[in-house]
């Protein structure tokens, strides 16, 4: 779906904790996250912590989306 997204012109950030997976269904801008059970946090932190470190990922998915690559880039 990522690919299909992209031909129509829509810039497309794919946030995934498997990277080779993502290379493999085409995604351009890979952004890694943390874990299979909780790709954009981590439970074990305090509150703060745990705040900090999503909006430090939907912060680089964002810079990867308004970034122009050739071809599949990961943001790391």
């Amino acid at each position: 779906m990522v690919k299909e997204i992209e031909r129509a012109g829509i810039p497309v950030v794919h946030m995934c904790t498997i990277v080779p997976i993502s290379k493999t269904v085409g995604a351009n801008r890979i952004v890694p996250t943390i874990a299979i059970p909780h790709p954009l946090g981590n439970p074990t932190l305090p509150a703060d912590e745990e705040k900090a470190l999503r909006r430090k990922l939907v912060e680089k998915a964002l810079r990867a989306l308004t970034t122009e690559v050739e071809g599949q880039t990961v943001f790391e």
